[in-house]
């Protein structure tokens, strides 16, 4: 239809004519005028919007259920994201009881030993000098770490500080092959030198080819001179194998490290030296021996009964004995006429009458 004047009367109009149809319809009620019109377009219409409503209604289903699934996986993506949060929560509690069951250990040990230490975290393993068993750690310069200071944890001796940044460090541990301490033996105070041997036990070296060592032995830090890099009496580990004698100056002993070096978290770098040497007030008290049990079983005396009994059979057993010993001494008295009636044999002569 063209835009004209007489096409925008007719809207106009038609316009006019529906809205006067929907006030009558209101205010009639139920006794509308157009009501019957109504149920004539229904009944005309009727079948038209239901088959529309057939074709129409599996689409609006699906669409429907594909809303109500985005829904829904947002929810389950949701679900599972509280419930990773709340994993990671507990994990995190874990992790941090642990840390602080490190910590206290940590101090603990610097108590005993009297070292005055800077907590630190490990953050990194290994490190840009190329260096095989090497950790980097959360404190530097800005901490007052200074490089050739001795690093430990609550268990023993970690390493000491070869490298120095201004907010973070790195330790060359006691395991690598290029680090070597001074140690004590406990009690016998023998000297000696350990290096590390990678994941395998600590190899030391002690100055004397003839010394009385056993399994079991625990040694610590010697210390060094001014306490760097080392300070004196951090656990080192304990013996677990020795070389036999062979005559030589020294003698080789291996340790094994009381500080896992494969799962480090919290350290501490000694800032400060004891004043005295610890010597082996810091090594854990070793474990009581199992009392030996010992069984004693008291025999109990014999009845009356069995007294009697015992007394009857052992008077019962002496007449046998002495019939046993009758034949015996007949048979020697027998034998000792023989010889007498074989040097006189008149005699049965002179007692005929």
């Amino acid at each position: 239809m063209r835009d004209t004047r007489e096409s925008r009367l007719l809207l106009v109009l038609l316009v006019a004519v529906a809205f006067a149809l929907i006030t009558v319809d209101i205010r009639g009620g139920q006794e509308s005028p157009v009501d019957g019109a109504r149920q004539a377009a229904a009944a005309v219409f009727g079948p038209v919007e239901n088959g529309v409503a057939a074709a129409v209604d599996p689409i609006g289903n699906a669409i429907g259920a594909v809303r109500d699934s985005g829904e829904r996986h947002t929810r389950i993506a949701a679900l599972e994201k509280e419930n990773a949060e709340l994993k990671a929560e507990l994990g995190s509690d874990d992790r941090n009881r642990n840390r602080l069951r490190e910590l206290d250990s940590m101090l603990k040990t610097a108590g005993a030993g009297q070292y005055g230490i800077k907590g630190a975290q490990v953050i990194a393993i290994g490190a840009a000098q190329g260096f095989s068993w090497t950790v980097t750690i959360d404190v530097g310069a800005r901490d007052g770490i200074q490089r050739d200071m001795t690093v430990l944890n609550g268990a023993g001796l970690v390493g000491r500080v070869t490298t120095v940044g201004p907010s973070t460090s790195t330790v060359l541990l006691a395991n690598d092959p290029d680090f070597t301490v001074g140690t004590r033996m406990e009690k016998s105070d023998e000297l000696g030198f350990a290096t590390g041997q990678g994941d395998r036990p600590l190899l030391v070296q002690l100055l004397n080819g003839k010394a009385k060592v056993k399994a079991g032995d625990r040694l610590v830090t010697f210390g060094s001179a001014g306490s760097r890099p080392f300070v004196p009496g951090v656990p080192v580990g304990e013996i677990v194998r020795i070389d036999p004698l062979g005559g030589g100056l020294t003698r080789n002993v291996y340790v094994r490290p009381y500080v896992g070096f494969t799962k480090l978290d919290i350290v501490g770098v000694v800032v400060q030296a004891p004043r005295s040497d610890p010597r082996d007030t810091v090594l854990p008290q070793k474990p009581k021996p199992a009392p030996t049990v010992t069984v004693t079983v008291t025999a109990k005396p014999p009845a009356d009964g069995q007294a009697n009994e015992q007394a009857q059979g052992e008077a019962a057993e002496q007449p046998i004995l002495g019939r046993a010993e009758k034949p015996a001494q007949e048979q020697n008295q027998g034998q000792a006429r023989e010889p007498n009636q074989a040097q006189d044999p008149n005699d049965q002569e002179d007692a005929t009458p």
